[in-house]
């Protein structure tokens, strides 16, 4: 018993770890395996046997369509919450990482991770200024924007629920150094005056931010005079003069400076020249690099839960495809048997089973990622912005993720049909002859 026991286990160990395997796969290995398979049906008298096997299994389906359903609707159910899981976690790294590029830096205090965390103290501006590595206008004025980011309560537009936002208050050349902004509905703010401009996802997102109205955020009226667009996080914040938002909210020292930095050696000469100034114990690093860390951590956070999810929904579903299939030989014992008899080895059988097993996993797989697209693609979501501001993003339903649901799809059918399949080749041929 205990050698029974210990075999079963190693042999579940030894399916996870192949279902591991065949997941991480890359298509190149994939695509290897399904040649090789494809050559041994075509070339070899076993293989020939086997899909001759598999066909008369195929042929049968049609009336085992209500078994064969469950198989197909349970594996298309784990694709479509896998790659919807993982199409949240690419979309919203894509829209934080896309956000910065290489021809502008942030600026922070030093060891800090955010600008929630950073503080810049204002006589440290003009020293920043100053240094080389920073692109300039035709008077000869560093292209920076000192900032200041306040979170903010605004109504959701869907319940309105109480959810964060950002307020950012930017520099007079803030524009300059955000070239990748741009209006797209009425005008910029004015210096000095507390007008807003708001992003397109955050229009989407609150209530109350149509251009023309007002918002009362903190003590203060503000007017909202524009919309922007920015194709990344700026799109879900509120902006307005810098200095008119740090007077609003007793701020005596910015959170960061965006500088736009002058070629490709800019990076290395502003780095090199602040590292060098002992007042300025602060870090530097391009917007790109910046906020493409800021994602990391959540996309992988989305990831392992999509993964955990998925994993949780594959066992039901292996389970689900074991009972079929073994249903599916119980009810085919004379057909198999007969074949047996008639010059059928076990392996063609094997193979038969396992592949009539495949290829409802692949419906399923194909099923679980079109209706994946097709829900999901595009879908506009924001974060929970309960204990941080909210990001307004959209769901990427990529041709990566659909191969990556695809993958697990037939996974889940190679472990399904091992087990019915090694059955149907033990079965016994004069026992089941006599099955009615």
């Amino acid at each position: 018993m205990n050698k029974q026991w210990l075999w079963n286990l190693l042999t579940v160990l030894a399916l996870l770890a192949g279902l591991v395997a065949w997941v991480l796969a890359p298509w190149q290995v994939v695509a290897a395996l399904a040649v090789l398979v494809a050559l041994w049906l075509a070339l070899t008298r076993g293989g020939r046997v086997a899909a001759a096997a598999t066909r008369i299994g195929v042929a049968s389906l049609p009336q085992r369509w209500g078994a064969s359903s469950v198989i197909v609707v349970g594996i298309a159910g784990v694709v479509a919450v896998l790659v919807a899981m993982l199409s949240m976690g690419r979309g919203f790294q894509a829209t934080v990482s896309g956000t910065g590029n290489e021809t502008t830096a942030i600026i922070l205090r030093g060891g800090s991770q955010a600008e929630t965390n950073s503080a810049i103290m204002r006589d440290q501006v003009p020293l920043i200024a100053s240094l080389p590595g920073i692109a300039r206008d035709a008077d000869g004025r560093a292209l920076m924007s000192p900032e200041v980011a306040q979170v903010v309560t605004l109504p959701a537009r869907s319940d309105g629920s109480d959810v964060n936002a950002q307020f950012r208050g930017v520099g007079e050349r803030g524009w300059d150094v955000h070239q990748h902004v741009r209006i797209i509905e009425g005008r910029k703010f004015n210096t000095g005056l507390r007008e807003i401009v708001v992003g397109k996802g955050a229009l989407r997102q609150f209530r109350g931010l149509e251009v023309g109205s007002n918002v009362t955020l903190g003590s203060e009226t503000w007017a909202v005079v524009g919309v922007f667009e920015a194709n990344g996080v700026h799109d879900s914040e509120l902006w307005t003069d810098a200095e008119v938002l740090a007077n609003a909210y007793q701020r005596n020292a910015w959170q960061s400076v965006n500088v736009r930095l002058d070629g490709s050696q800019g990076l290395e000469q502003f780095r090199a020249a602040m590292e060098g100034d002992p007042r300025l114990k602060l870090d530097v690093e391009t917007t790109k690099a910046y906020y493409a860390k800021q994602s990391g951590q959540l996309n992988q956070l989305l990831t392992i839960l999509g993964t955990v999810i998925g994993g949780i929904m594959a066992v039901g579903a292996v389970f689900g495809a074991l009972n079929t299939m073994y249903a599916a030989v119980a009810g085919r014992a004379r057909e198999i048997a007969t074949m047996r008899a008639i010059g059928f080895r076990g392996l063609p059988v094997v193979v038969a089973v396992m592949l009539e097993t495949m290829l409802l996993a692949l419906a399923g797989g194909a099923l679980g990622g079109l209706l994946a697209w097709l829900v999901f693609n595009g879908y506009t979501a924001s974060t929970m912005g309960a204990s941080f501001s909210a990001v307004v993003f959209e769901f990427k339903v990529t041709p990566e993720l659909l191969w990556t649901g695809l993958k697990w799809a037939l996974g889940i059918g190679l472990v399904g049909g091992l087990f019915p399949a090694l059955r149907a080749a033990r079965l016994p041929i004069t026992a089941a002859l006599r099955e009615v």
